[in-house]
């Protein structure tokens, strides 16, 4: 776990950091993979918001989006990667350590 410069406290990752981002990857830890619907639903954000979250996510490596179209209707999907996991696993343990106090 990397800690901050002058602090000596762990460095959170900012991305993971931000509430809808955190749910997703909370979300994505636990299943397979997640249909977008369901994680609008599931999370309660709006499709707009959603989508840009995932975006930044995706361009991070955290997580995989797969869109296809079943029918005429597009369906649009995402699983965590490996970096997801490790980056997700690292802020867990930051935010514990910071939370302990010590």
């Amino acid at each position: 776990m990397k800690r901050g410069d002058h602090t000596g406290s762990p460095v959170i990752d900012r991305l993971i950091h931000e509430p809808v981002r955190l749910e997703i990857m909370m979300l994505l830890r636990d299943v397979k993979e997640a249909d977008f619907l369901y994680a609008c639903d599931r999370i309660g954000v709006t499709r707009g918001n959603l989508s840009s979250h995932m975006t930044r996510l995706a361009n991070a490596g955290y997580i995989e989006v797969t869109k296809e179209f079943v029918g005429r209707m597009p369906r649009t999907r995402m699983r965590i990667t490996a970096q997801g996991k490790e980056a997700l696993k690292l802020y867990r343990m930051a935010m514990r350590f910071l939370l302990s106090g010590k």
